[in-house]
């Protein structure tokens, strides 16, 4: 795996190296890569999934990796989540925690998956305590779902595979505004985000490692909660959408943008709140792929230029003291 550095030289510096948009491309998307552990005080991001809805073999669902020390925690768990964690060389059972923004389908419809492989034996599971879940109001409720659901498969490895019986159990925490996980130095604060009136609840979250630090936004109709809480992020993961000009007045178009953020509104939300990163994920393009990403670059630079890259699967961030650097997925 190739590392190109990028050192920042200021907190608030633009990378020159990246030019007007920092887009690494893939040379395999979905080929497997040996994880590197985060080591002393590095803090690793990884965008497992930076799709949306649609059902795209190269953008799995939303769903992010972040390494920190001996820690290793998912940010929301879209379609593939697992797929995404073995290609990396983890084990789905070693997660420490799982953290859902809110409960769209393409947030959580990799959860069952995260759940049940994390507890099977062999080298892909061996999680041996019930899953640690944290999120908004509603979360227990999903927990208890997928236990009952789930159960029958349970109850078979346990018996026929001496699978533990705690690790086939949730357990699930509601967040509440603030920190919500506290655990060798690494730190997750949740806080309100907007995703529409009848998307409710709805969280962003904050990590915290060594000084280095990480927010996602999830999804987002405007800045609400952004700009206080991931000022100065040295990482700045954000959702967007778009859609051609001519299919802006559509009534499902409509409906569609109105629970998400603008690239040019989100390059405002940028502006103010200066990460040293700014990353889109959860890139949502209407119209069958008449928005390149190089239009939806363009746009977001009428009102920011600072660090922005559009984020791949698989691409990774690693922060350290002397910059951040990002790394592709290796042939």
């Amino acid at each position: 795996m190739t590392k190109p550095r990028m050192p920042i030289p200021g907190p608030k510096a633009t990378i020159r190296s990246l030019g007007i948009v920092a887009m690494l491309t893939l040379s395999s998307a979905l080929a497997a890569q040996e994880a590197e552990p985060a080591v002393s005080n590095e803090l690793i991001v990884t965008l497992l999934g930076t799709g949306t809805p649609g059902a795209d073999p190269s953008r799995y669902g939303y769903s992010n990796l972040v390494q920190a020390g001996e820690i290793t925690l998912l940010i929301d768990a879209g379609r593939g989540a697992p797929v995404r964690i073995n290609q990396m060389g983890l084990r789905v059972g070693s997660i420490d925690g799982v953290f859902l923004t809110h409960f769209h389908s393409d947030h959580i419809n990799g959860l069952g998956d995260v759940f049940m492989t994390g507890y099977l034996t062999g080298p892909i599971g061996g999680r041996e305590e019930p899953m640690r879940l944290i999120g908004p109001r509603g979360t227990v409720r999903i927990a208890e779902g997928l236990e009952t659901a789930y159960r029958v498969d349970a109850e078979i490895r346990i018996d026929d595979e001496g699978v533990p019986e705690d690790a086939t159990f949730i357990s699930a925490h509601e967040a509440q505004s603030g920190v919500v996980f506290d655990q060798d130095g690494v730190t997750v604060t949740a806080f309100e985000t907007h995703h529409g009136e009848a998307i409710k609840p709805s969280v962003g979250y904050r990590i915290d490692y060594a000084g280095k630090s990480v927010g996602f936004s999830g999804d987002v109709a405007n800045d609400a909660g952004i700009i206080e809480h991931l000022q100065g992020v040295d990482l700045l993961v954000h959702s967007v959408a778009t859609a051609p000009t001519e299919m802006l007045d559509l009534p499902f178009v409509k409906r569609v943008l109105s629970h998400h953020i603008s690239p040019q509104d989100a390059g405002r939300t940028f502006a103010q709140t200066q990460p040293n990163m700014a990353v889109y994920s959860h890139v949502g393009r209407l119209g069958d792929g008449e928005v390149r990403m190089t239009d939806l670059v363009e746009a977001t630079r009428q009102t920011y230029g600072g660090p922005l890259t559009v984020g791949e699967d698989l691409m990774q961030f690693r922060i350290g003291d002397d910059g951040l650097a990002i790394v592709s997925a290796r042939d």
